[in-house]
């Protein structure tokens, strides 16, 4: 047997080496979004299509850092005062509710 010929498997090779299958059984591929904006194909058992990494919050900037926060917080809820003002007349459709005769 020649050298170039064996394939030398460890735990290392299966850490930096692809599977040598043409479809990868039980994952699924999915795109990973980096907080930078780049992304790359990965495979992941679940079947999902984006997967965005969170963004660092310390590496911001105070006033960014700030802002998102802001952003982050629950909103208030707009409370409406229901205002009913009752001005009906029931004495205005009287005529239409009479039974006529025959």
């Amino acid at each position: 047997m020649k050298l170039g010929q064996i394939r030398l498997l460890n735990a290392f090779s299966a850490a930096i080496t692809k599977p040598h299958r043409y479809t990868y059984t039980r994952t699924y591929p999915t795109v990973l979004v980096n907080p930078d904006g780049s992304s790359i194909t990965i495979r992941y058992p679940e079947p999902r299509q984006i997967i965005k990494l969170p963004l660092n919050i310390w590496t911001l900037s105070e006033a960014e850092r700030k802002a998102k926060l802001e952003r982050r917080r629950p909103k208030k809820k707009v409370k409406y005062e229901d205002d009913f003002e009752d001005n009906y007349d029931s004495s205005k459709y009287l005529k239409y509710m009479t039974k006529s005769k025959k």
